[in-house]
């Protein structure tokens, strides 16, 4: 056992030999590698010292930059503030349904023997719609008119002998409550008849009916609709907020999915007294002409109710409009003296209603000021002088795009503009004022 256990600790005394020297190597190598690292970045950094020292003097040689902080305003888009008409409107939506509707249903049972309309024509109030066979409620009513012949019968005799003193009052009293008796049998046998003949109620358009004829229908059972159309109601729902604002003959605008491009005007007819609980909503009932218009029930539409207008509204682009935490600000241009530039000022701004990517600002501006549309990001103080430029129009390099517009130099091959983004290169044909794509709508161009 002694013998089989030398080869064992030789190994492991030759392989603890072998890590130390290897970490006694590495750490005399590791020094001379940091140094050597330390050369290559350093000789990297002189480098691009170098690279960096020569770009200004090429693009000075070009012109200059016209970035800011590099020998050049900023460059930026404005458009004027403009006064135009803006209505607060309340969005909600319906489906049309009809002013008088109705699902016409036998109170008897029997079966149809005949029909008074057409599928989809318009009747008349009184109207036969559905006749259901009526030969036992015909019978049952000439037996209680028969019986009531032989009452009233029975009553004139009796008079005749009460006159005559042959039989006493109370013979004349009983034959006066027969007579009684019988006459509410007729009545009933008639009511019974006339359940048999099945009338509209009211004008309107029969649907398509859903039995036939020789067909055995239950009481309640459905036979056809029956629609006014001369008018038709629409109900929608807003918000609670706006109660105090919605009152009954007001006008909306209705917009069917069904009619591009048909707007139909229509009236409030009446406020429901409770909210809706389960929304908080207000639900209101609109009218409008059916007859006039063409429509359906059951078509789906938009409802507009104007809430109030304002005639000469401030309005600015969406892009114009600087978010900063729970305020907003737009950067006001001021007119320049002589031929200096013109500068910037940070405006605080109220905002109002919204529309097609315009804004109302209610507190803040005036009519015929000029803000500043793009290239709000390199203004950083009021004061800043800036460089108005107009993405539209062409420069002396070329056509529109190609150069960088309003009179800037024409750089390079590619068309590139010299008031490019700090920090990186424009692209082919870029903008003057180095915004991503392209030109913002403004307002008044």
């Amino acid at each position: 056992m002694g013998k089989a256990r030398r080869p064992v600790a030789w190994l492991a005394g030759v392989a603890l030999l072998a890590l130390t020297l290897g970490a006694w190597w590495w750490q005399r190598s590791a020094p001379a590698g940091a140094a050597a690292a330390g050369v290559v970045a350093a000789a990297g950094a002189s480098s691009a010292g170098a690279s960096a020292g020569a770009t200004p003097a090429r693009a000075g040689g070009s012109g200059g930059s016209a970035g800011p902080g590099r020998g050049g305003p900023p460059a930026v888009e404005v458009a004027p503030v403009q006064t135009a008409p803006i209505a607060e409107e309340a969005q909600a939506v319906g489906t049309l349904a009809a002013r008088q509707r109705v699902v016409i249903r036998p109170e008897v049972a029997g079966r149809i023997v005949a029909f008074g309309f057409a599928d989809g024509a318009p009747v008349r109030k009184g109207q036969l719609l559905v006749q259901l066979d009526d030969a036992l409620q015909r019978a049952e009513l000439a037996q209680a008119q028969a019986q009531l012949a032989v009452q009233q019968a029975n009553l004139r005799r009796n008079e005749e002998l009460v006159a005559q003193g042959f039989v006493a009052q109370r013979v004349l009293d009983e034959s006066r409550a027969a007579v009684q008796v019988a006459q509410a049998q007729v009545d009933l046998a008639q009511a019974r008849l006339a359940r048999m003949r099945i009338v509209a109620p009211f004008d309107g358009v029969a649907g398509i009916r859903a039995v036939h004829v020789g067909e055995y229908v239950k009481d309640g059972a459905e036979l056809v609709h029956l629609e006014d159309l001369s008018q038709l109601v629409v109900d929608f729902r807003l918000p609670e907020r706006l109660q105090p604002r919605v009152r009954v003959g007001q006008p909306l605008r209705l917009q069917v999915d069904a009619r591009p491009g048909q707007t139909v005007l229509a009236r409030i007819v009446a406020i429901d007294p409770a909210l809706d609980a389960d929304g908080r909503a207000l639900v209101v009932r609109a009218a409008l002409d059916g007859g006039r218009h063409g429509l359906q029930p059951g078509m789906f539409v938009r409802v507009a109710l104007e809430l109030g207008r304002d005639e000469a509204a401030l309005l600015v682009p969406e892009e114009a409009i600087v978010p900063q935490g729970q305020q907003f600000f737009v950067w006001r241009l001021r007119p320049a003296a002589g031929d200096a530039l013109p500068e910037v000022e940070r405006v605080a701004v109220r905002l109002g209603l919204r529309r097609d990517g315009q804004v109302q600002v209610t507190q803040g501006l005036q009519a015929g000021d000029t803000i500043v549309i793009a290239g709000q990001q390199r203004l950083q103080r009021d004061g800043t002088p800036v460089r108005v430029i107009d993405p539209n129009r062409p420069g002396p390099g070329g056509p529109a795009g190609a150069g960088g517009g309003n009179g800037q130099p024409h750089v390079g091959p590619s068309g590139a503009s010299s008031a490019a983004q700090p920090g990186g290169a424009p692209g082919a044909g870029g903008s003057a004022g180095g915004q991503p794509g392209g030109a913002p709508a403004r307002v008044g161009s």
